[in-house]
């Protein structure tokens, strides 16, 4: 592949993990010389159709295992659900800054943005790489072996559940994600009742 440069950002809902997700990107990103610059958008997909970028080539060690440890969104995020045409903006701006590759962290409507983004690119016969990096506890997405919220999730239900003991079953319990995981199984298995 040629070289440019890559344009990362968060969407949705910000997590315990997603700058986690955000500085192993950049950290990784810069073992590749043909990456030129790493760009990150403020406020997701939002502020690459505005051209709101951050340069995150130079950001110090130090400042990146700062953010990997800070809940919330470094960026700042959108909950903008991009239509077709939205998405052709963010391909316009993405071309124009010379990307080669789009890395957009987020749950399943990113996963969608990142989707139409790519074909969009390919009619175009545009050479970009769109990754979809997931930062949700969500159970659903397609062809990933995890999501790196879940573990985060399942600590703070195990904690919780156990700092509120109840004597009633609930039937109402919910899990994130639209089918049931084990996230609310987390506080079983850590008090040994499945050994």
């Amino acid at each position: 592949m040629s070289s440019g440069k890559l344009v990362i950002a968060e969407g949705g809902g910000p997590t315990a993990v997603i700058n986690q997700s955000l500085a192993g990107a950049v950290l990784e990103a810069r073992l590749f010389p043909q990456i030129e610059r790493i760009y990150g958008a403020r406020y997701g997909v939002r502020g690459i159709v505005n051209e709101d970028f951050v340069d995150l080539s130079a950001e110090t060690r130090a400042n990146l295992d700062a953010i990997a440890a800070t809940p919330s969104s470094a960026l700042g995020s959108t909950r903008d659900k991009p239509d077709l045409a939205y998405c052709r903006n963010i391909l316009a701006s993405l071309k124009a800054h010379g990307a080669s590759w789009f890395l957009y962290i987020g749950g399943n409507d990113t996963a969608e943005t990142v989707r139409i983004v790519s074909e969009e690119a390919a009619k175009e016969r545009y050479n970009l790489r769109s990754i979809h990096i997931p930062r949700t506890i969500d159970n659903d997405l397609m062809e990933n072996d995890h999501a790196p919220g879940f573990p985060s999730a399942a600590r703070f239900v195990a904690q919780a559940s156990r700092c509120r003991p109840s004597r009633r079953k609930s039937p109402n319990r919910t899990d994130s994600g639209r089918h049931p995981s084990g996230l609310t199984l987390t506080p079983v298995s850590r008090a040994g009742l499945f050994r």
